[in-house]
């Protein structure tokens, strides 16, 4: 019988009585109200008071009176399931933390209806704000509903650029790892690049065009290939290049898988990673680019980066009551390069 005994948890009013002050002051203090004069040492009391009580605010009581409910709705569509992407949530969680916020995240797949169904549930609940994520750097689509709360979208966008967003520098990122593979003296440098047409794909194309130009080398087709973005495609790619009578002596991979599957090609073909060719791939995702023999030099995207920048940003729209699309900016990240052994 004894064990189902509820707990009375302790009041304001308990707090109030302990500290031998007014439960105004003790509303005060703990919701750390601005301008309230309230001595030092009465901070001091109440607090440890409500320490010694165990006291909790009411969240729903809290958020009742700030017209909030302290929570932030984060929507994605593989970025739970997806090794790149953990560093994404946990960037979330603990920056959404420091803005005292709780993180309800819903993984929804590529499923259109169920992330209607997310974006409703979180409404429902009352959510501050919703951050809106894609697992890799499109144009996004999210459910109108969407646009209730202030929302921030993270490595995406929308064709309108109404809704403030956050992606990777892609231009910069492959400006940047060609201009690595000319400053370590290579002229003739291949891209190994995607079949689709993701704004990775043409922004990193566009940086290889920029740094050649930078070193005033005429940019030749013939050392652009496309394949799948798959170790495959990578092996495929790679064979190509080596079939150039003037071949190329440093080769920029669209991701780390491709760059594995060229790993493999040159070694079919006897040559030495990086005495032979330099190799240089994107993403440095962990579980391929430190493992690989010699260890990968890559561009790193900035997931945890990202994910702060989104719950600051959405912090800053929620405070200052800001209407959704009132801020359209789109934040570019750079994306790091790794240095390793393979240039």
């Amino acid at each position: 019988m004894h064990g189902n005994t509820k707990i009375k948890r302790p009041s304001m009013k308990d707090v109030a009585d302990l500290a031998g002050v007014s439960r105004t002051t003790v509303s005060f203090v703990l919701n750390r109200k601005p301008n309230a004069s309230i001595p030092e040492d009465t901070h001091e009391r109440v607090w440890s008071a409500a320490t010694k009580l165990g006291y909790r605010p009411n969240a729903i009581a809290r958020g009742l009176r700030a017209q909030r409910t302290f929570t932030i709705g984060f929507i994605s569509d593989e970025v739970g399931t997806s090794p790149y992407a953990g560093q994404i949530l946990q960037a979330a969680q603990e920056t959404a933390w420091q803005h005292q916020y709780m993180l309800f995240s819903v993984d929804t797949g590529r499923d259109q209806k169920l992330k209607e169904a997310a974006v409703n549930a979180l409404l429902e609940r009352q959510v501050d704000g919703i951050i809106y994520a894609t697992m890799y750097h499109r144009e996004a689509f999210p459910p109108a509903a969407i646009r209730e709360v202030p929302t921030v979208l993270l490595d995406c966008f929308i064709a309108n650029q109404d809704l403030p967003s956050v992606v990777p520098d892609e231009v910069a990122a492959g400006r940047n790892a060609v201009l690595h593979l000319l400053e370590k003296g290579h002229r003739r440098i291949g891209f190994a690049s995607d079949t689709s047409n993701v704004p990775a794909k043409v922004g990193r194309l566009q940086g290889y065009k920029e740094a050649l130009a930078q070193y005033g080398i005429l940019f030749d087709p013939s050392l652009v290939r496309e394949a799948s973005a798959l170790p495959s495609g990578g092996y495929d790619c790679t064979m190509q290049l080596m079939q150039i009578e003037d071949r190329p002596t440093g080769i920029f991979y669209f991701n780390d898988r491709m760059a594995m599957g060229g790993y493999d090609a040159l070694r079919k073909l006897n040559l030495s990673i990086p005495d032979d060719v330099a190799v240089i791939g994107f993403d440095d995702q962990e579980i391929i680019a430190a493992h690989l023999h010699p260890a990968l030099t890559t561009m790193r995207l900035p997931h945890y980066e990202m994910g702060q920048w989104a719950i600051n940003q959405l912090s800053k729209m929620i405070n200052s009551n800001e209407e959704a699309s009132s801020d359209s900016t789109q934040c570019l990240l750079p994306c790091p390069l790794i240095v390793r052994q393979s240039t």
